[in-house]
């Protein structure tokens, strides 16, 4: 009986790596925390990149852009008009740009209603620039872009950890929990070219970048950037890194004020790409069985052999889509309701400041920020939501053997778990808080109960599902395996 190649995923394709630094000033506003007491930055951890990838079917066809940015979020009215400006400048068609965050809870924040806080004269400016900084990393990633293969490989990283931690009190704390479910997957895409040369490295991992938290008063990439650093000085190629559905998931190690703690953290994970990258085999090869050896014991010989004729075929795949889900959204407080708050909690801070109760006013400026967010959520639901209901979308590319599945919002990890799970021999990259900055987005027997995610989440139950349903769909429909 004849034993088959072990095949590694791969892709062939045009494709090109750019970089640009986007570091705010260092004392921009920076209160991405409700507990912080703080609002503007005291200086620079790690700078901030805006990195673009430039993709294009094997001898031409439509570019697709992909940007990462080392930021947290955005509100929707400025991210639209991101996009707009970045769309104009780049001439790219907007369903093959995708524009996705970081997520680091510890850069600038850009709320444009937050410009009279200290540090928030940075905002505007900041957010004016941005698009040409973008326009700058796509620039040289089409300048880069040649022929290249990708080789997939999957490592393991234990970093994240579940953090739907049940109180002893009651209810649920956003921390740690041991016995939860995680993914500890790690994917990463190597790019060569046709010497066999090293031109960078795409990281996927699906863990909150929230190491650092309200008592860090730097501005930081958080764990992406120290593990940039271990592989770009390993390899001598830039590096990308896209964070998975993480909505349920953060650092083992977090919430603290300690840099170096981020530092570790993003080691953890930049060793454990070191550890795929060196696993993969050569570019455009498999793993064949070439016979026997007579020696002190009867050898199996494994070699590195060229792909076959319908691999490479296959290899050169090159599809995308674009999916608008209808979903259902919640209930959401009125915004009277929450300005009353927001009134009543202000009377707060001001009472405890008033009596030196620093405890008190923490607790009072962490409710306002709530409430704060509460009214940004009225008014991040897209254009053409209707009572009951709110249109979703999902671009997904089919890059060779593999796929890249960009959404908005923050999914739940199970997303990530069970669309890989239908689909084992695809290597599904994921990227979040894509092109739309709105909701977290729970397995339907979650809400309700009084999770942080549920609270500040505007998509109803049965969206996950729905979500997990569309991409496993378009997958098959591709022939995905």
């Amino acid at each position: 009986m004849a034993i088959s190649p072990v095949r590694t995923p791969q892709a062939e394709l045009e494709f090109g790596l750019g970089r640009a630094d986007i570091t705010p000033p260092a004392d921009a506003y920076h209160r991405n925390w409700g507990a912080a007491l703080h609002d503007a930055a005291a200086g620079i951890h790690r700078p901030l990149f805006a990195t673009a990838v430039s993709l294009r079917p094997l001898g031409g066809g439509p570019e697709h852009v992909l940007v990462a940015l080392d930021l947290g979020w955005m509100r929707t009215a400025e991210v639209e008009a991101l996009l707009a400006r970045l769309r104009a400048t780049v001439r790219v068609e907007p369903e093959r740009l995708v524009l996705t965050f970081a997520h680091t809870h510890a850069a600038i924040q850009l709320d444009l209603t937050r410009t009279a806080e200290p540090g928030g004269q940075h905002i505007r400016p900041y957010l004016d620039a941005l698009p040409e900084r973008i326009a700058t990393a796509v620039a040289q990633a089409r300048a880069e872009r040649q022929a290249t293969v990708l080789t997939f490989g999957r490592g393991h990283c234990s970093l994240a950890m579940n953090r739907d931690l049940p109180d002893p009190d009651g209810g649920y704390a956003c921390g740690p929990h041991p016995a939860g479910a995680a993914d500890d997957a790690v994917w990463i895409a190597r790019a060569t070219d046709a010497a066999g040369r090293l031109r960078g490295v795409l990281v996927n991992y699906a863990c909150h970048p929230t190491t650092l938290a309200w008592e860090n008063r730097l501005i930081s990439p958080d764990y992406p950037g120290a593990m940039r650093a271990v592989v770009e000085q390993h390899t001598g190629a830039p590096c990308a890194f896209l964070l998975g559905p993480c909505g349920d998931l953060g650092p083992r190690d977090g919430f603290v004020g300690d840099p170096e703690v981020a530092e570790r953290n993003g080691r953890q994970l930049g060793y454990a790409v070191l550890q795929v990258l060196e696993s993969l085999p050569p570019p455009g090869t498999h793993m064949e069985y070439t016979g026997r050896v007579i020696s002190g014991a009867t050898l199996g010989i494994w070699r590195h052999a060229p792909m076959s004729a319908a691999q490479r075929q296959a290899c050169q795949a090159f599809r995308a889509a674009e999916l608008v889900l209808d979903l259902a959204s919640k209930d959401l407080p009125t915004r009277a309701a929450l300005e009353g708050l927001l009134a009543e909690w202000t009377q707060r801070e001001a009472a405890a400041l008033a009596a030196g109760d620093p405890q008190a006013r923490r607790d009072a400026r962490a409710h306002i920020e709530r409430t704060r967010r509460a009214l940004r959520r009225l008014e991040e639901l897209p254009r053409g939501s209707e009572q009951g209901h709110v249109p979703y979308r999902v671009w997904l590319w089919q890059l060779g053997e593999a796929a890249l599945v960009a959404l908005g919002g923050e999914p739940y990890n199970l997303l990530q778990r069970e669309v890989r799970r239908r689909h084992p021999d695809t290597p599904v990259l994921f990227a979040v808080l894509a092109n739309q900055p709105y909701s977290y987005i729970l397995p339907a027997e979650l809400h309700g109960t009084g999770r942080y995610q549920d609270e500040c989440s505007t998509l109803g139950p049965g969206s996950l599902e729905r979500l997990i349903e569309a991409v496993d769909q378009q997958l098959t429909g591709w022939g995905c395996p």
